[in-house]
């Protein structure tokens, strides 16, 4: 897993998992491998399924405390902490960057890191030594998602690692510990291939081309943060690599995406 072939950063998508993941060692150790083989960012860009707001927010650039969005589990998820440093020099470019794109935004200095952002980078990276900004989803329209991809483009020269955290099947009432349904592994093979061969016309139009779209997204939220990503990365010609696959509840795919 190279992560570039040039100075610029890499692009990422991620399948972040709920709290359980944690208790998971082989995605922990796949999570972790990936990190280990990235180039040290100068900050982080995490753009999660979990925080939707119109127009675009920017997260708090001052450490808070964690948001713990999920609810009925055990008490240790609820005692997790993940103290990355706030990135106001990040904000400060991020905005910028959303002027020149005349991308309407606002600041949420109330706003912490919310688990589809902490969870993965625990495994990947554990000393939290990164500084970390949030930006929500302004929008589930692919075509603004893109859009807004495109104008964090130019984060990538400037050491900042760009990630889409969501999951590219994700359907709640069909968790389970048996065989991965049909629908799931026809949609995994569907969009893999969409982002290998980095078809944008499919992957913008993906709720009419998809095969069982309905299935693998009730809610479209999960899905969109991959659009941001390969917005991030529509320069580079370089096919993206996949470093970790699998399914985990039977129905979820593990997919994760790595723009060159």
């Amino acid at each position: 897993m190279n992560a570039t072939t040039s100075n610029r950063m890499p692009v990422l998508f991620m399948a972040h998992g709920a709290p359980m993941l944690l208790d998971d060692p082989l995605w922990v150790q796949e999570l972790s491998r990936w990190g280990s083989s990235l180039p040290k960012p100068k900050a982080i860009l995490m753009v999660s399924a979990h925080w939707e707001t119109r127009p675009a927010a920017l997260s708090s650039t001052n450490p808070l405390p964690l948001i713990y969005d999920f609810y009925g589990f055990p008490t240790k998820y609820y005692e997790l902490t993940y103290g990355a440093p706030g990135a106001p020099e990040l904000a400060n470019r991020l905005r910028r960057l959303l002027r020149d794109s005349r991308v309407p935004f606002r600041d949420d200095p109330e706003r912490g890191l919310d688990h589809g952002a902490y969870i993965p980078l625990m495994c990947m990276y554990p000393s939290a030594e990164v500084p970390v900004l949030q930006l929500s989803l302004p929008s589930l329209d692919p075509k603004q998602l893109m859009a807004l991809g495109m104008s964090l483009a130019p984060l990538r020269e400037e050491g900042v690692l760009v990630i889409g955290s969501g999951f590219l099947t994700h359907n709640l009432r069909t968790m389970g510990h048996g065989e991965t349904p049909a629908w799931a592994k026809e949609f995994d093979d569907w969009i893999g291939d969409v982002l290998q061969k980095r078809d944008m016309d499919s992957l913008l139009d993906y709720r009419r081309k998809a095969p069982a779209v309905s299935m693998a997204h009730p809610t479209h939220e999960h899905f969109v943060p991959v659009i941001v990503a390969a917005g991030a990365s529509a320069l580079s010609s370089v096919a993206p690599t996949f470093p970790i696959t699998g399914f985990w509840y039977s129905s979820f795919t593990k997919r994760s995406v790595q723009y060159g």
